[in-house]
């Protein structure tokens, strides 16, 4: 999911957010499109999460559509689709679908939709790879290695219970997927309609997102990389418990400041299509560095990472979000400690303990 916990202050959010444009009214309804870009529609699936929606695009090829991203598999979503596919799609076929990374809301009905169409799944290969890895864990026991990850992080005995007993769920909103795809890379330039539209790939957010963008007219399909009002999770988990996805994170949105011209038009996952994209960079980029300073000082005594909640958070962490809170108190922990900036140290009860090595110094 894209939803991280806000870093910005509401005054500096605000500050940020007159620097964007939003040349769209009203999000489109369920069952309706928007056009935003010559052959290019604009829909939105619901969500029964605190992120209520996924938005969807899909690309006109021939008497076809390229569809990007998909929503949960659910049935009330299925039932969107139909609407979808027989209104503003004119009951024309899917010839491609491209799912920009693996989270849930983006893959979930991907096999339900290239098997209707028998239509190629296109991805990069470690998104592909992931979710196939998650899809195989639904239903198993949670493997021992969670537990003390979790344990370590400060969860108590409920806490750690609770990951045992919601493990391997990932398969109850995701479809079976295709047993193949096409695999996506950086730089790569994929035909659609007669258009080019290059692959751009970050990392932090997932393993290997990829991003669309027609050169021609400037239209970028930005998944969760580049969204206009919230950001990405940014988190460690226990499949890789030393990763440093926030320093990927931080890379990918500096390296995109060089690629992407400020008047190209985005198409998020989530909220609206926007203009202004290298101050949405910035913002994303100074939102995780102000929030490591915030962290450093925090660290000036011993902490555990569900003791830093409040360095880095806008708003209280509860129990259906506590997941994604450890995992990117975790991710900004790891990011100080890979840089010297940080030192762990684990005790008796396998809890482990954070302090600042450097304190102020600069992200």
């Amino acid at each position: 999911m894209a939803d991280g916990v806000a870093m910005m202050d509401e005054a500096v959010k605000a500050r940020e957010e007159r620097r964007l444009t939003y040349p769209f009214g009203e999000p489109p309804a369920s069952g309706q499109a928007v056009t935003v870009a010559p052959g290019v529609l604009w829909m939105r699936l619901a969500m029964p999460i605190a992120l209520n929606h996924i938005n969807v695009y899909a690309v006109r090829e021939g008497e076809g559509w390229v569809l990007i991203d998909t929503g949960l598999d659910l049935a009330a979503t299925r039932d969107e689709w139909d609407t979808l596919l027989s209104g503003p799609l004119g009951g024309m076929p899917v010839t491609r679908v491209i799912c920009t990374h693996m989270h849930p809301d983006h893959i979930g009905l991907a096999g339900w939709l290239c098997g209707r169409f028998a239509a190629p799944l296109l991805m990069t290969r470690l998104e592909y790879v992931t979710a196939r890895m998650l899809l195989a864990d639904t239903g198993q026991p949670a493997p021992e290695d969670g537990a003390v990850f979790y344990r370590a992080a400060g969860w108590d005995g409920a806490q750690v219970e609770g990951y045992r007993t919601g493990y391997g769920q990932f398969g109850r909103v995701v479809s079976p997927m295709p047993s193949g795809f096409v695999r996506m890379r950086e730089g790569d330039r994929l035909s659609i309609g007669g258009d080019d539209w290059r692959v751009v790939v970050g990392e932090g957010h997932s393993p290997e997102h990829a991003c669309l963008w027609r050169e021609s007219d400037g239209v970028v399909l930005g998944g969760d990389q580049i969204l206009p009002k919230i950001s990405s999770n940014v988190s460690v988990w226990p499949t890789e418990p030393d990763a440093d996805p926030l320093g990927d994170w931080l890379e990918s949105l500096e390296r995109m400041k060089s690629v992407f011209p400020n008047d190209v038009l985005v198409l998020p996952s989530h909220g609206e299509p926007f203009r202004g994209v290298q101050a949405r960079l910035d913002a994303l980029i100074r939102g995780h560095l102000t929030a490591l300073r915030r962290l450093e000082r925090t660290l000036r005594k011993p902490c555990r990472a569900v003791d830093v909640f409040s360095a880095l958070f806008a708003r209280p962490v509860g129990d259906g979000v506590r997941g994604m809170a450890t995992g990117e108190s975790l991710a900004h922990l790891n990011y100080l400690f890979r840089r010297g900036r940080a030192a762990r140290s684990r005790d008796a009860d396998g809890v482990d303990w954070w302090t600042a090595i450097k304190q102020g110094s600069k992200a």
